[in-house]
């Protein structure tokens, strides 16, 4: 395995699969918003240079649909983008594009992370934090505390819950290689929303690590504007 794909925190080889499934119906777009421009280079592409700056410098496999595999490549060369990454097709689900992207991994040792493709946002630390945990228990899931009050409608009926028990789940979702592979051989389930329910369900205890509000996922046509925003204040590399 190339050195580059080692890990400076845990000395295991680490992978990355972004899953960029999405279309652009809530973006009022024709244009899947993968492929949005931000601060002039599609997000998808901000998303990958985020993994690449991170010291794991993981293997980056890019899960597409096959509609848009001529156009990524034409962004590609029209963007000048030079990050190595491996191309594979999506499926019918997340649940199944990830599938599609396991299937890449051969290292049974290794430590695979789940990153939706438009949280462009993604602190490198953050990345490199959740290879750790996950190296140490196993699983970690980047989550942040809610800020606001939580209501739950029952029967009808609203409830109110604690907010300091309160976590809003982000991305990377980051597992063992082979706890992932094993829960993915679970049958597809319409209650699988993210890799933390797939892997909870086959019996494994979910760890998180802590995230950042400003992880947004870019959802709709103001979330643009709002990571431009919050672009403009990160420092360079």
């Amino acid at each position: 395995m190339p050195a580059n794909l080692q890990s400076l925190t845990t000395n295991l080889p680490n992978y990355v699969i972004i899953v960029a499934g999405g279309s652009g119906s809530r973006m009022q777009s024709s244009l899947p918003k993968q492929f949005l421009l931000l601060n002039g280079k599609p997000v998808l592409m901000h998303t990958i240079a985020a993994f690449q700056q991170a010291q794991a410098r993981p293997g980056i496999i890019l899960v597409l649909p096959a509609a848009y595999h001529v156009y990524w490549q034409q962004l590609i060369q029209e963007h000048s983008f030079t990050i190595p990454h491996q191309l594979v097709t999506g499926g019918e689900t997340r649940f199944h594009s990830v599938k599609n992207g396991l299937n890449l991994i051969t290292d049974t040792e290794a430590l695979i992370a789940v990153q939706d493709a438009v949280r462009p946002l993604i602190s490198p630390d953050i990345i490199d934090e959740a290879y750790r945990c996950a190296a140490e228990y196993g699983t970690a899931v980047v989550a942040v505390k809610s800020r606001d009050s939580i209501r739950q409608v029952k029967g009808g009926k609203s409830v109110s819950l604690i907010r300091d028990e309160i976590y809003l789940v982000q991305t990377p979702q980051t597992f063992k290689a082979s706890l992932l592979r094993k829960a993915y051989e679970q049958p597809f389930d319409t209650k699988f929303t993210d890799d933390a329910s797939v892997v909870e369900q086959y019996g494994a205890e979910i760890k998180l690590t802590e995230g950042d509000h400003s992880n947004i996922k870019i959802t709709f046509p103001e979330d643009i504007a709002i990571a431009e925003l919050l672009l403009s204040k990160k420092p360079q590399l």
